[in-house]
């Protein structure tokens, strides 16, 4: 590893997504924070600014790598190219933590701007966990693999989300991203509980955590709908939920996402800042970690 860096290893505290118009503040006032997560598209080129930026900040600070392009639930052959980039990317910048959605954003050429949902069946399954052993197998390391955001039920499901992300991490040994809010916008928009989700969650197997901004909307009926938006602060009853599973784990790397209507840099530390109030006031947890 290139010398100027500093150790790779993710620590259990609080990071932000790293947006390019954050750079220069961050790396001028030395931000007392964890990490920095990148959105792996974001850095597919071979150079220019945006490596120029990142090499920067990765000198200073540990990174996450989050994909969100690689379709790993779509029907189709996962794209070699993409994930050979994802390995050098993974490569070049030894991120401590790597992760991609569970969800799909391709058909045939057409790729699209939304993570979405696939069925919970087995066909899904084996689909899924072929695609992830690739992935792990390509990039030489084990993957997160993030619960999804929902608004619909298919049909064609046969089996629970959790009992689904319990099967993948079992037949290919990948961890698991855990994104708060995706839980709470999920389950309010099927009229579930996100405290029975989270009880039944397999949290010896979390790695990394997400949290997040959701925008609250009426569907056709009238009934609540939450949108995964990451476009403001994170919900009173996300965190809440949040402080429950860190009680439950103990200190967990812990990202704030906000990816649209980006605020000033000091209004993402804040956030971040709050995160780091709850992990420090976390007992030591009593799971034998897979991650």
């Amino acid at each position: 590893m290139d010398q100027k860096r500093i150790d790779a290893t993710v620590p259990a505290r609080a990071g932000a997504g790293l947006k390019p118009e954050h750079v220069a503040e961050i790396l001028e006032s030395a931000a007392d924070i964890g990490f920095f997560e990148v959105h792996a598209e974001n850095y597919m080129g071979a150079g220019g600014p945006p490596h120029r930026q990142l090499e920067a900040v990765r000198e200073k600070y540990p990174l996450s790598l989050h994909g969100v392009g690689l379709s790993i639930g779509g029907e189709n052959p996962l794209d070699k190219d993409h994930l050979n980039r994802l390995a050098l990317l993974n490569k070049r910048y030894e991120p401590g933590l790597f992760s991609e959605h569970l969800a799909w954003s391709t058909h045939d050429t057409t790729y699209y701007n939304d993570l979405l949902p696939v069925p919970y069946n087995q066909v899904t399954l084996d689909r899924v966990c072929d695609h992830i052993d690739e992935v792990q197998e390509t990039v030489g390391r084990k993957m997160l693999l993030e619960n999804p955001s929902t608004y619909v039920a298919f049909e064609q499901s046969t089996m629970g989300e959790l009992d689904f992300l319990k099967e993948i991490v079992r037949r290919t040994g990948c961890g698991l991203l855990l994104d708060v809010n995706n839980v709470h916008v999920s389950c309010t928009n099927h009229a579930r509980s996100a405290e029975t989700y989270l009880a039944e969650f397999p949290m010896e197997e979390v790695g990394e955590i997400h949290l997040g901004g959701h925008a609250p909307d009426k569907d056709d009926a009238g009934r609540p709908l939450l949108i995964d938006a990451h476009d403001r602060e994170v919900d009173d009853v996300v965190w809440a939920l949040y402080e429950s599973v860190i009680r439950r784990t103990g200190a967990l790397p812990t990202l704030v996402e906000w990816d649209n209507d980006i605020p000033a840099w000091p209004v993402l530390l804040s956030e971040a800042e709050a995160a780091e109030r709850i992990l420090a006031g976390a007992a030591a947890p009593d799971l034998k970690r897979a991650v």
